[in-house]
């Protein structure tokens, strides 16, 4: 059998023998250097004092207020092939940044729970190729992602509290191809969306690459359906018409007709797939709990969006302003609208806008 270098493994490939090397940084072993995992000692107050060293000494690290903690910091050419967590707290006040080859703004900046395609701070099982979120907090990232001489990725707490943190980082030391490109994530979130504005879900994008998914999450503040909108992708020299424009909201995310299965079947329904779902929808409890909410991700694995130069991606606000089935004309929504764009480009990567501060950010 010939070998490969251990990036793009599927089930076909497994058997094949590699020269790459498997490391993985977790809190029992913050480096990922072979042969370091499981040597903290336990002190009085640790639940292994009578165990000694190598009983589960270090699972996980305190994140103080205001803090920013490295996670990792690899040197050498590789590639990050999973990512699993479980963080305490407010998930929007825990932002996680990833940085490739020392540059110095950040690939990745997103809040945790949005990156794992969870932006309401509550559980969903989601069932997907790129990411799993399964009981009870428990993220699980399957982008790969190259880098050639480093990655360095850090969380921030901006939270009032401490925060714990179990994670693993698992990756390869390996050569990369030439023509690998980085992973990239931005969130963005606007309450509420202005009257007649189109969601901003990417744009200032700079340089060859290919878009790989969206995740929203999508509160809404008007009574009736809300995704009449379509999303529209501009690249490479498009303006004022985009090369690809959806039909609707839940077309996009590989659903029909509202999600609706009928009042008689608990009208909206949930699903999680490999490529897409609905994996979250909160429904209001008559009381305080007032807003529906909902959680889709739609991810481009068998159809990435190419582009050459540039790319912008938008989506329009649309629910209707009265009986669709007696006529009614389309109603722009002002709604609590964030996402996250996933995509894979060349550096530089061109700035990311400000993320906005901790409490423009909590869910309410």
């Amino acid at each position: 059998m010939a070998s490969f270098n251990g990036l793009g493994m599927h089930l076909g490939n497994l058997p094949l023998l590699s020269s790459a090397s498997t490391r993985s940084i977790s809190p029992e072993n913050l480096t990922g250097e072979p042969g370091k995992g499981g040597m903290a000692m336990p002190d009085e107050k640790s639940p292994a004092r009578r165990l000694g060293q190598g009983w589960k000494v270090s699972p996980y690290i305190i994140i103080q207020p205001g803090e920013v903690r490295l996670l990792a910091d690899i040197a050498g050419s590789g590639a990050i092939q999973q990512i699993w967590m479980t963080p305490t707290g407010l998930w929007r006040s825990s932002i996680l940044r990833i940085y490739w080859d020392d540059e110095a703004a950040p690939s990745v900046e997103c809040p945790v729970g949005d990156f794992f395609a969870c932006g309401w701070n509550k559980y969903a099982q989601i069932s997907s190729l790129a990411v799993c979120v399964n009981p009870g907090s428990a993220f699980n990232c399957y982008w790969e992602m190259p880098f050639r001489r480093r990655c360095r990725i850090t969380m921030t707490n901006t939270a009032e509290t401490a925060m714990v943190l179990y994670y693993q980082i698992n990756y390869t030391l390996t050569q990369v191809a030439a023509d690998a490109a980085y992973f990239h994530a931005q969130f963005r979130r606007v309450n509420p969306l202005p009257y007649k504005d189109v969601y901003t879900i990417l744009a200032g994008v700079k340089g060859r690459g290919q878009y790989v998914g969206t995740y929203m999450a999508w509160g809404v503040n008007n009574n009736g359906w809300w995704g009449e909108g379509e999303i529209k992708f501009f690249f490479d020299g498009d303006h004022e018409f985009p090369t690809i424009c959806g039909t609707g909201t839940e077309d996009y995310f590989c659903g029909s007709y509202n999600f609706d299965v009928g009042t008689e079947n608990g009208g909206y329904r949930e699903f999680t797939t490999p490529y897409s779902g609905l994996a979250q929808v909160i429904r209001p409890d008559g009381l305080y709990n007032s807003q529906q909410r909902f959680g889709m991700y739609r991810w481009h694995i068998g159809d990435p969006i190419r582009f050459e130069r540039e790319l912008r991606v938008t989506i329009q606000a649309l629910g209707w302003r009265g009986d669709p089935r007696k006529g009614a004309e389309f109603l722009p929504l002002q709604d609590d609208i964030a996402s996250v764009a996933y995509w894979y480009q060349t550096l530089p990567t061109a700035p990311f806008p400000k993320l906005p501060g901790p409490e423009y950010l909590q869910v309410v």
